[in-house]
Parts: C-alpha cells; sequence; structure tokens
C-alpha cells in the first residue's frame, strides 16, 4: 500500500497515508473529497493524533513524576468538540480569557480541572470563573491580586491562585514567542523583586489561597537547559519565600513550550526527553533548597495540536516572473494561518493528489489579502501546480485557527474532525451574514 515518504511521517497526523489512486488521506479520508465536499479553506483535525498525543504526556510525565498532571493550553485551538476529548483523555487545560471559559463551559469541562491564566483579566471574566467554580487562577499582576481578593471576597470564596513570576531566562526561540525574559508583560519578576512583593501581598489577602508557582518561557522550545535553569531559579525562589513568608510550593507549573516539527529538516526531542529533564530539575532543585516535592503540572498546547491539524487550500492565479519568482496563489492566506506573516513561520506544503510528483518548480505560496507579507510558504519545491489543484500544510492545528481574523471581509473556514473514514464538522464555514451580525447601519 503506498505511504508517506519518512519526512512526512514526522509532521503529518499519524492517521495520514496514501490512497491507491494517489490522494493523501487522514483518518481515512482523501484531502481532495473533503476540499470538494466542505469547501475551502479547511481545517481538518485528526482525533487519533490528539489522543495519541493526550497520551503520551500523560504516560511520559507519570512515568518520570509520578505527582504530575497534564494541562491543555487551550489558546492552541479550542472548540467544544476538542474540550471533550481532552477531558476525557484525563487532562486538565487552561483558558485566558472569558471567551475560552465559555467554549469550556460549553463541553461541560469540570470547572476544579481548569486553571485562568493571562496578563490583564478583568472584574467580569474573574466573577465568571468563580461562579463556574475553577480550580486554580494563575496571577499575572498586582492590580489582579487586589482585584481577585475583591472579587472573590464579594462571593465568599477563597479562590486557590497561583503566581505567574518570570525567572529572565531565553528560551532562544522567536523574540515574539519569548515570555520568561525580563523585558516582558508576562509575570513578577524575581529579579526585580516584584515577585517577592506578589507573593507577600497575595498570602496577605484574605480571600487568596495561595498554593503555588508558574512560569513559562516561551515557544516553541527545541532545547532543554532553559528548563533546568529556570527551575532551579524559581524553585531557589520558592524556598526563600518560605523562610521569609511562610510559603509552602503545593503546586509548581514551568508550562510549557514544547516544541514541535514544522519541517521535515528540525524536529523536536521526544516527549520522553522534555519530561525527564523537567522532573531531574524539579527533583534536584526541591532536594537542594529542603522542598517538599510539589505537585508538577505542565501545560502542552502546541505539542497536543499541531500536528493534528492540517490546512487545506484551493490554487487560484498563478504568476511567473522569469529569472525572480513563481507565485502561486491560494484562496486562505493570513486571514487563516498569520503566523508566517507574523512570525517568519515554516511550513512544508504537499499537493494533495500525487504529492510526489518530481517537484520542479521553486515556488512561493502566497494568498489572497492585499498585504505583500500574506504567505503560506516561501521558496518551496514543488511539481508544476494548475489552478484549482488542492495544497495542504501539515501541522497547521496549533494557532493558525485561534488567530484567524475576517481582515478583508473574508469567512473564517469550516474545520472537520476526522476518524475511522468519517468526517463530522466541528465548525461551520462563516458566511456574509455572520460578518454583518454584529454591524449597526
Amino acid at each position: 500500500m503506498p505511504q508517506l515518504n519518512e519526512t512526512d511521517r514526522e509532521i503529518f497526523p499519524v492517521s495520514a497515508g496514501l490512497s491507491d489512486t494517489g490522494d493523501i488521506t487522514i483518518g481515512g479520508c482523501a484531502i481532495s473529497e473533503l476540499a470538494t465536499e466542505f469547501g475551502t479553506p479547511l481545517y481538518i483535525y485528526d482525533e487519533d493524533t490528539i489522543r495519541q498525543m493526550c497520551r503520551q504526556f500523560v504516560g511520559g510525565f507519570k512515568e518520570a513524576y509520578e505527582r504530575s498532571h497534564v494541562e491543555y493550553s487551550s489558546k492552541a485551538f479550542a472548540n467544544p468538540v476538542l474540550a471533550k476529548i481532552i477531558a476525557e483523555e484525563g487532562l486538565n487545560m487552561d483558558v485566558v480569557t472569558g471567551g475560552e471559559l465559555v467554549f469550556a463551559k460549553a463541553a461541560g469541562f469540570p470547572a476544579e480541572r481548569l486553571n485562568f491564566h493571562g496578563n490583564n483579566k478583568d472584574r467580569g471574566e474573574l466573577g465568571e470563573a468563580i461562579d463556574y467554580g475553577i480550580g486554580r487562577i494563575t496571577l499575572d499582576s498586582f492590580y489582579e491580586i487586589g482585584l481577585l481578593n475583591e472579587v472573590a471576597g464579594e462571593k465568599g470564596v477563597r479562590q486557590k491562585v497561583l503566581l505567574r513570576v518570570s525567572p529572565s531566562v531565553d528560551p532562544h526561540t522567536h523574540m515574539l514567542t519569548t515570555t520568561g525574559i525580563l523585558d516582558s508583560k508576562f509575570g513578577f519578576s524575581i529579579e526585580t523583586g516584584a515577585a517577592a512583593e506578589a507573593v507577600e501581598q497575595a498570602m496577605a489577602a484574605d480571600n487568596l489561597e495561595v498554593v503555588g508557582l508558574h512560569f513559562h518561557l516561551g515557544s516553541p522550545i527545541f532545547e532543554l537547559e532553559p528548563y533546568s535553569q529556570a527551575i532551579d531559579y524559581v524553585l531557589k525562589f520558592a524556598a526563600e519565600m518560605r523562610d521569609a513568608h511562610g510559603l509552602q510550593l503545593k503546586e509548581f507549573n514551568p508550562g510549557g513550550g514544547f516544541a514541535v516539527g514544522y519541517v521535515g529538516e528540525e524536529l523536536p526531542l521526544p516527549i520522553s526527553a522534555y519530561a525527564n529533564e523537567i522532573s531531574t530539575a524539579v527533583r534536584s532543585g526541591c532536594d537542594r533548597y529542603g522542598l517538599e516535592e510539589p505537585l508538577l503540572t505542565v501545560e502542552p498546547g502546541r505539542a497536543i495540536v499541531a500536528r493534528a491539524g492540517v490546512a487545506v487550500y484551493k490554487v487560484g492565479g498563478i504568476k511567473r516572473i522569469p529569472n525572480v519568482r513563481i507565485y502561486v496563489s491560494v484562496d486562505g492566506g493570513m486571514g487563516d494561518n498569520i503566523r508566517p506573516a507574523l512570525y517568519s513561520s515554516e511550513y512544508t506544503v504537499r499537493r494533495a493528489h500525487d504529492p510526489y510528483s518530481e517537484p520542479t518548480e521553486t515556488v512561493t505560496v502566497v494568498g489572497k489579502y492585499c498585504e505583500s507579507g500574506d504567505y503560506i510558504a516561501r521558496d518551496v519545491d514543488l511539481p508544476v501546480l494548475d489552478s484549482e489543484d488542492i495544497l495542504c500544510t501539515p501541522t497547521s492545528g496549533a494557532y493558525a485557527v485561534p488567530m484567524a481574523s475576517n481582515y478583508n471581509m473574508t469567512t473564517r473556514p469550516a474545520i472537520v474532525m476526522v476518524k475511522d473514514g468519517n468526517a463530522r464538522l466541528i465548525r461551520r464555514r462563516e458566511t456574509y451574514d455572520d460578518l454583518l451580525a454584529t454591524s449597526l447601519v
């Protein structure tokens, strides 16, 4: 039976294959047929890949550190169907806005397994979270400490919280996705003394129970050393706060940021490598600073859903500039995936039918939006393409959909979930009526 090549087997969903007619399939469904049925642009998510990634993270961290939880970071992709899968696989989940909380509630996600992140949660969002019975709220500013204490008091609740600290460690990723350095909007800086002041204030608040500390270095992180370096620094800080203010570190959350493979030339480390590095660093730090080993929580988002998702486009115009460049325009672009324009992110591009024909042309795949920076992939080698050909980009399951927009008044794409030869629509394509629904004339 035909198969994807070795590189593509590492970046396409685990259920991906080739049909006898030469079509790339996901979950037993041919991409070209899904494009015909549901239209393009289209996002396909593979249920088997999502469940496999959940199990690898849960199993990998349980093996390395028994008292561990895996908490899916829903900003990577929020959908009620996905939230139900996450719940079924035993993961916790975090949200960063009231909107993400609404998606969790729509799925009936257990409130006690939710953590509310974000650097500027407002009164309404905090109230909604408390009303739902949320398990944890991670505080990110002095304003939030006071505001949550007030809201929790009004509702007669003593809310469990974590404090987000910044360890001033550079994870060597893109400057726009680096969050644990000193110059960042996120977290209380240990270096400047703000974190120590935050611990003192939060522990003095009548309606807050400080159960632990959190940090997040950024993403995607292909190296292990930044984790161990930051963990040691934060655990040393925790011991200092124990001695100064009586902080008991019951829970410790070193975030996520685990890398995924977007192109075959740069594949991530196995989950076990991250689990072993983080677990060893936590144990070593606790032993070094005389701390009881806390409950460990990690927050994969991208690493759960990126590989599960494939974006699908139809080719339109093709512009050939002799000795300069070939532009292949598709019916999507920065409106449904702004990551290339925003982060210079790289993607693999394949023709959905007969993907391994001789790649005789180097082309730049661009979108339909009125921006010169609107592109999917630069200088990729592909077979000679025709208008109406279907292209697909694997590893598109994280951040593309959540960051999508209606720029140029385009409608956002449909999303389907596939498994065992069946495809179900989990988000319909937007319509022009949807675009007009909030406008007042």
